[in-house]
C-alpha cells in the first residue's frame, strides 16, 4: 500500500534564490535542483518567472498606480452596480410580499 507524500511548500524568498542562481547560469539547472532537493522542471519555472517580472521592478511608480487607479475605478463601478441591484430587488420582493 502506497503511502500518500505531502507536498513540500517553499518560501518565497527560497524560490526566489533558487531562480535567481538558475538564471545567472552558474550551474547547471540539473545541479541547483540536485543541491536544493526540487525538481529541475521547479527549477526552470522559478528561473521563468522571475524573468519575467523582472522588468516590472524598474518601472516607474506612476505606471503601477495608474493600473491600481484603474483597478479601484471598476470595483467601485461594479459595487454602485450591484447596489442599484440589490435595492431594487429589495424593493420589488417588498412590493410582493416575500
Amino acid at each position: 500500500m502506497k503511502t500518500k507524500s505531502t507536498r513540500k511548500r517553499h518560501s518565497s524568498a527560497f524560490k526566489a534564490k533558487v531562480g535567481l542562481e538558475a538564471l545567472m547560469e552558474i550551474k547547471t539547472v540539473a545541479q541547483i535542483a540536485r543541491e536544493c532537493s526540487v525538481h529541475p522542471v521547479q527549477v526552470s519555472r522559478w528561473k521563468t518567472v522571475i524573468r519575467e517580472r523582472i522588468p516590472d521592478l524598474f518601472e516607474s511608480g506612476s505606471k503601477a498606480m495608474e493600473g491600481q487607479e484603474k483597478l479601484v475605478a471598476d470595483l467601485h463601478q461594479k459595487i454602485g452596480e450591484l447596489t442599484v441591484d440589490l435595492d431594487f430587488l429589495k424593493k420589488k420582493s417588498m412590493q410582493l410580499g416575500l
